[in-house]
């Protein structure tokens, strides 16, 4: 007789809303997050004193996914085409598996955060929705608001993918 394989175990749905963004670009910045399960409801945000808008885009996907304490099967909102589409056409992996290269002359930007994200959607069943910005969708422009208080607290931290150590 054969084992019969155990179907996998259905996988809570979540739903993410991510944003992030600078005061300047470079400049300080913050990303915001909204997690949504069941009626259940959960902000993050966080800043850096230098950093890139795109680089707050990555780090909120990141943040959000990594505040999922089991595989989940996620719908992520982003007004980001640089995160939507990297994910959704396979750009990332395509860097990813070329060295962090987009093409022979070029190298990725931000390839610490790509992999750590890539490394969450191998845990996760993600969906990236791409939501068009300052357009009146509540979560999303929640998340704008946490992303730009967190950039304008004292004190940020460094980003360490960022900012080069002296």
């Amino acid at each position: 007789m054969h084992a019969r394989k155990q179907p996998s175990p259905v996988r809570k749905r979540v739903t993410i809303y991510t944003d992030g963004g600078c005061l300047g670009n470079p400049g300080p910045g913050g990303y915001g997050v909204v997690l949504l399960y069941n009626g259940h409801r959960k902000e993050l945000s966080g800043g850096y004193r230098l950093t890139t808008n795109n680089r707050m885009e990555l780090l909120a996907a990141i943040k959000g996914l990594e505040a999922l304490k089991e595989p989940c099967a996620v719908t992520l909102y982003t007004d980001s085409r640089y995160l939507a589409d990297a994910m959704r056409k396979g750009w990332a992996k395509r860097w990813q598996a070329n060295g962090w290269r987009r093409n022979r002359k070029e190298k990725a930007l931000n390839p610490d955060l790509w992999q750590r994200l890539l490394a969450l959607c191998d845990r996760h069943e993600v969906e990236f929705v791409w939501v068009k910005g300052h357009a009146g969708v509540q979560e999303n422009e929640r998340c704008d608001a946490l992303s730009q208080a967190a950039a304008r607290q004292p004190d940020l931290p460094a980003d360490p993918g960022y900012e080069t150590k002296s």
